[in-house]
């Protein structure tokens, strides 16, 4: 019906209903996320999972300080292991602890048992260990549904227990999902939850609505990836710039997406509110990429890894937030602080990891502007090698100076040694330099070798070859 045959008063109440309406939407709009900011930290932080699927694995105490030295200051459990939570107690790293699949039966039908759980693995080290939430089970719904009635019973028992020792507003409860959960995610807008698991998202999510805690989602891009190729170009998932031509874009709310996590979180925040609920936060509890794969992994490669988490570290610490909701940060909790060789196959289970058991680094991120997280970052660390166009002579002169009254160590480029090869004065001159320059604490003016040598924030190792600057 056209306004213009509408009498004045009816236009003026229509354009007020409409204007009322609007504010309201936007009034909503701004408690809802005001409300989703209450529940989160103070600042979005990036933390990390310990898996112990491992032969050889550290002592707790081994551990911890690795913690410690790689400033991890957020950290999830896949159970509630006594030694490790001792080895914890006044750190203040704090943990994520978990009820492992196994117990969810026995603890969602009794209630006494729930409370016996919380006593056992919570009150014996609270507050001296800062357990921030307990994960009751890992992607229950997707791995044993036969024990999807019990979870928000489980959840809901814990929480009485929790509630009895006063500690319900400084822990949190909920559990891990699978993205699988999430059905037709992109474009986000139209995402849903699988109906099949209504009965349990439902009051699920009125539970984590009315105890501000938040929808735990495990989100791997290397599995959209992987599942979607052809589709989902490989620099959406890594993080890496893209030309507007390559950006996704959701056709409904024309947002632009440059990035598959994003895309996936606000997938969970439609999610949601198809269930009528807005003031529930997304945590994502894990999330990386693998950095060895089979024949039919091509690309769970080390440098994919690299990009993937060093980009995802600086895309939570810009706190940018999503396209839905950019002034809400998801915190993420990487997966996974060690290589779990003891996985099964495929040969991706066993390399998600950071660091080796021995705690050497897998591959060494590259997080600029990430403070002092993860202290294996080499966005700072700086080589000496040789400059372009120095004729060998002179060359040789720095080399011979370098090895002989400079005291550098230079055993690796010997015949038969790792640095050997190429052999020529130019390859050997750098790793000498560079040899010279770390001994020396990288020191103003020890890079110089009469003009010939040049510092670079490029690592120079090669194939076997390992720079000392490494």
């Amino acid at each position: 019906m056209a306004l213009s045959k509408l009498p004045l008063s009816t236009i003026f109440f229509f354009f007020l209903y409409t204007s009322l309406f609007t504010i309201s939407q936007v009034l909503s709009s701004k408690i809802a996320v005001a409300q989703i900011k209450a529940q989160q930290d103070n600042e979005p932080f990036v933390g990390i999972n310990i898996g112990v699927d491992v032969s050889n694995l550290m002592s707790v105490t081994e551990l911890v300080s690795l913690l410690q030295f790689q400033k991890v200051t957020h950290i999830r459990l896949y159970d509630a292991d006594p030694d490790m939570l001792k080895a914890l107690a006044k750190t203040k790293i704090r943990v994520i602890i978990s009820v492992p699949n196994n117990q969810l039966i026995a603890i969602g039908s009794s209630n006494a048992t729930a409370a016996s759980w919380i006593g056992k693995n919570v009150l014996a080290y609270y507050p001296q260990t800062v357990i921030t939430a307990i994960a009751v089970g890992d992607e229950v719904l997707t791995t044993v549904p036969s024990s999807a009635p019990l979870l928000v019973p489980a959840i809901e028992s814990l929480y009485s227990a929790l509630v009895a020792a006063n500690l319900h507003n400084q822990i949190k409860i909920s559990t891990p999902h699978s993205a699988s959960i999430i059905l037709d995610p992109f474009p986000p807008s139209q995402a849903f939850f699988n109906q099949s698991w209504s009965s349990v998202m439902q009051p699920l999510l009125k539970f984590l609505s009315e105890t501000g805690s938040p929808l735990m989602m495990n989100l791997y891009p290397y599995y959209v990836f992987m599942q979607n190729k052809g589709v989902v170009p490989l620099e959406n998932s890594l993080f890496k710039p893209l030309t507007p031509s390559k950006e996704m874009v959701d056709p409904n709310t024309l947002l632009h997406y440059t990035n598959v996590l994003d895309a996936m979180v606000d997938a969970a925040y439609y999610s949601m509110k198809n269930l009528n609920f807005t003031d529930v936060v997304v945590l994502v509890t894990e999330s990386g990429w693998p950095s060895k794969g089979d024949s039919k992994e091509p690309y769970a490669t080390i440098d994919n890894a690299d990009t993937y988490n060093s980009n995802m570290i600086k895309h939570v610490l810009d706190q940018s937030g999503t396209p839905l909701h950019p002034e809400i940060t998801s915190s993420v909790y990487l997966y996974e602080l060690f290589n779990e060789d003891l996985r099964s196959p495929p040969v991706s289970e066993a390399n998600w990891g950071l660091f080796y058991a021995n705690a050497t680094p897998v591959y060494l991120l590259h997080v600029s502007g990430g403070g002092t997280f993860l202290a294996n970052d080499t966005t700072n660390l700086t080589y000496c090698i040789v400059m372009d166009g120095v004729d060998s002579k002179t060359l040789q002169a720095a080399l011979d100076w370098a090895c002989g009254p400079g005291r550098t160590n230079c055993s690796e480029i010997q015949p038969g040694e790792n640095c050997y090869q190429p052999n020529n004065v130019k390859n050997h001159a750098s790793y000498a330099f560079d040899s010279y320059y770390q001994k020396e604490g990288r020191a103003a003016g020890s890079c110089d070798f009469k003009g010939v040598a040049m510092i670079t924030t490029t690592d120079p190792s090669h194939g076997s070859c390992i720079f000392p600057g490494r």
